[in-house]
C-alpha cells in the first residue's frame, strides 16, 4: 500500500485494516450510522482515485484515511448547518442549538484526531489525567510506571498535542 515500495494500493486490504476504525471515527462526530457508512465509502473511494498521490514519506495508509475521513466528517457537518429549518421562533432557537452542538462535535473529531498521532504513552496519561481526572501516584500505581516518569510523559505529550492542534487549526 505505499507508494515507495511500488506496492499498488489494496483497497480490500486497508478497508479491512481500518474500516471498522474509520467507521467508529465517524460515527463518533455525526452521531447517524448511515451518514457515517457513507462518509467511509466516500474516503475509500477518495483513496482509491488518489492513490498515485500516496506517498509514505507524509504519513501511514491508516493516517492517510483518517486525514481523509476528517474532511469529508467536516464537511458533512458544514452541510447539516447549512440545511435551511423553518421560520418557527421554537424551531429558530433548535436550530442555533444544533449548529453549535455540531461545532461542538467537529472540536471532539479534531480533539481526537490529535490524540491519535500522539504516542501511546503520552495519549494514556493525558486521557488518564486530564479526561478521566486520574491523579499520577494512582496511575503510577496502575501501570508501575514512576510519577516523574508520567509527568514527564504529561508535558511532552501535551506539547505534541498543542502543535497537533495548532497545525489542524491551519489546515
Amino acid at each position: 500500500m505505499q507508494a515507495d515500495d511500488d506496492t499498488p494500493f489494496d483497497v480490500h486490504l486497508a478497508f479491512a485494516e481500518h474500516g471498522p476504525a474509520l467507521f467508529a471515527f465517524a460515527l463518533n462526530g455525526l452521531g447517524d450510522r448511515a451518514e457515517a457508512q457513507d462518509c467511509v465509502q466516500e474516503a475509500f473511494i477518495r483513496a482509491w482515485r488518489s492513490r498515485d498521490s500516496y506517498s509514505s514519506s507524509r504519513g501511514s495508509v491508516r493516517t492517510w484515511l483518517f486525514a481523509i475521513e476528517r474532511n469529508l466528517i467536516i464537511d458533512s457537518l458544514r452541510a447539516r448547518s447549512r440545511r435551511p429549518v423553518p421560520s418557527d421562533a421554537q424551531k429558530v432557537e433548535s436550530s442555533t442549538e444544533a449548529v453549535t452542538e455540531d461545532l461542538l462535535i467537529v472540536e471532539r473529531v479534531v480533539l481526537h484526531e490529535a490524540l491519535a498521532g500522539l504516542s501511546v504513552e503520552h495519549r494514556e496519561v493525558i486521557v488518564a489525567v486530564q479526561l478521566e481526572g486520574m491523579g499520577y501516584q494512582e496511575l503510577a500505581e496502575q501501570t508501575g510506571v514512576p510519577v516523574a516518569t508520567l509527568r514527564t510523559r504529561m508535558y511532552y505529550g501535551l506539547r505534541s498535542l498543542r502543535t497537533g492542534l495548532e497545525a489542524q487549526t491551519h489546515d
